[in-house]
């Protein structure tokens, strides 16, 4: 055979004209096959189809979707519309309120571009584009949710997360970078000054610097704008000064959350608070930080308009966190001047460091770094990222390293712990499942889980212990503290950064902590993954960062740490 194979080389090595005859008519007979392909299996057109007058609907009457008939091509009826369709959202209906006819999977070799074709004139028909507006860092032109991807983004994807939560306008800035609200806070300017193309869909244009490509979204009808999403923050006694502290109020009769939640949002305010038959609205603030709930009982009284919901009393009220963004918080910027002190945010993996580098962002103001280079969390809006840890540009510079002579490279550290069961599980999702993912089952049940364990579990004990012994100036905080407490901890935190800790801002970090980067909980297994060996050995060097702390006069690891 490799004989055979040498002489048919050497024959076209020898003949090359040959060669390229024979190329060409490979080539040939390829394409003729693949446009052969593009008319099998179609149906045949029936009379009827080919003359539109016979049988044709009434006036008026919405004809199906049946493509571009200059292409004198039907769609593949297969009975599977429903299976195979692409999803347009809530927002994307017919004047019945029913959803429209929606994209199969074509036949043929021509599907893919007529389905695009398709595809852009249906998004262009769910959302009008109105304008290029001006943004600015300090006051939102739209104040609802905002996320970003400095790799993926486009035009469809931004329209789509701002209308799945019920949001009237979308805007794209800075080619990634994608905004949602209620209403237009700003001026309209020059086309020209949209300049930027998305990230993910080159061509199609993005806003550009501090400038807002907006979009008004197509909703079915107003009660497509779900105010259920609003969050529940409990009851709260009335603050001394209300107009200072809930600037905006209104008296409703027929009171209920739905009505409150919805004004405060159009109002373009985090907070709504329910006293009665008034709505109040305003920001979190030092004057209602909502730190101090009552009991709910104190606010249990019905609703004037809704049978099952409490609306709290003219001296206690029920407060909800509506969708609109707290922008209080939300600029951020690398450091004025280069910074002469090295501060570390060390952590063992797991253990919620990109979720402490956003609650700093957040409450500082400044981009925090990295002794490694992520893309996917650059790309997500950790600019940082792509600095070298030495630049002196950022607030903070994460590190997972142990050894003395890292430690030794920083001048100051916060230690972040946590509990040893969660934060193994944690980076056993990670890596297997991305920054928010999770771990497949069969990588739990199979060979990796224990091996990961029996790696990883030592090295949560002696990352603490060397930053306890090498570091300059180590401030501890616990993950089970942060979350608890965040107010105090993050507090903490932003003192040994050297930033003047603004109430204000804190507060208004904690109505967003959550940000994109914490997961939503561990999932559930069936079972729990610690074997009695893996506990044993877990306990121990549980045991072992506990007597290390108390050693040096600081608070021992939180009694959940169990077992032990």
């Amino acid at each position: 055979m490799a004989k055979l194979w040498f002489k048919f080389q050497r024959y076209f090595r020898r003949k090359p004209v040959r060669f390229f005859t024979f190329l060409v008519l490979y080539l040939t007979a390829g394409s003729l096959v693949f446009l052969h392909s593009g008319f099998v299996g179609q149906p045949a057109v029936s009379q009827n189809q080919a003359n539109p007058a016979v049988g044709a609907p009434a006036e008026g009457a919405e004809l199906p979707f049946l493509g571009d008939f200059n292409l004198g091509r039907g769609f593949r009826d297969t009975g599977e519309a429903s299976s195979i369709a692409r999803r347009y959202g809530p927002w994307f209906k017919g004047k019945d309120g029913n959803e429209r006819t929606k994209l199969v999977d074509y036949g043929g070799a021509w599907s893919r571009a007529l389905k695009g074709r398709v595809i852009r004139e249906k998004e262009e028909e769910r959302a009008k584009y109105i304008g290029c507006y001006l943004d600015d860092t300090q006051s939102r032109a739209l104040r609802g949710v905002s996320f970003f991807d400095y790799k993926k983004m486009t035009i469809f994807r931004c329209q789509d997360n701002c209308a799945e939560r019920g949001y009237l306008y979308a805007g794209l800035e800075f080619g990634a970078e994608c905004y949602c609200g209620h209403k237009i806070q700003a001026t309209n300017v020059s086309e020209a000054e949209c300049d930027m193309d998305c990230k993910g869909e080159r061509g199609s244009v993005c806003g550009g610097a501090n400038r807002l490509s907006v979009y008004r979204l197509q909703l079915a009808q107003e009660s497509a704008r779900r105010y259920g999403s609003a969050v529940f923050r409990g009851c709260f006694r009335r603050p001394d000064n209300l107009s200072l502290a809930l600037p905006v109020t209104a008296a409703m009769p027929n009171m209920s959350v739905d009505k409150c939640v919805d004004l405060c949002t159009e109002k373009e305010y985090p907070l709504a608070a329910l006293a009665g038959t008034a709505c109040h609205c305003g920001f979190p603030t030092t004057r209602f930080p909502l730190h101090e709930r009552e009991d709910e009982q104190l606010c249990a009284q019905k609703c004037s308009a809704e049978e099952f919901e409490s609306c709290g009393t003219p001296s206690y009220f029920i407060v909800y966190q509506t969708q609109v963004q707290d922008n209080r918080c939300m600029d951020r910027r690398f450091l004025p001047a280069k910074s002469k002190k090295l501060i570390a945010l060390a952590s063992f993996p797991g253990a919620g460091n990109t979720w402490a580098r956003h609650l700093i962002e957040l409450a500082t103001g400044f981009y925090t770094g990295s002794y490694y280079f992520d893309g996917s969390l650059y790309n997500k809006g950790f600019k940082g990222e792509r600095d070298h840890w030495r630049s002196g540009r950022t607030i903070c510079i994460k590190t997972h390293e142990s050894g003395q002579k890292e430690i030794e490279a920083f001048d100051a550290a916060i230690l972040l712990i946590r509990n040893p069961y969660k934060a193994l599980m944690a980076e056993f999702n990670r890596k297997y499942g991305g920054h928010i993912g999770f771990a497949a089952h069969a990588h739990w049940k199979g060979k990796e889980w224990p091996e990961f364990v029996r790696n990883y579990a030592p090295w949560w004990a002696t990352h603490t212990l060397d930053w306890l012994k090498f570091g300059k100036k180590v401030l501890v905080v616990h993950f089970e503290d942060l979350k608890q407490d965040l107010f105090v901890q993050l507090g903490r935190m932003v003192s040994l950064l050297g930033v003047a800790v603004r109430e204000d801002r804190l507060l208004c970090v904690e109505s967003q902590k959550d940000g994109n980067f914490k997961r939503s909980g561990l999932r559930k297994l069936e079972y729990n993954p610690y074997t009695a060996d893996m506990q044993k050995t877990i306990s121990a060097y549980i045991k072992m960062v506990d007597a290390a702390l108390k050693g040096r006069n600081l608070t021992g690891v939180p009694d959940d740490y169990y077992p032990r």
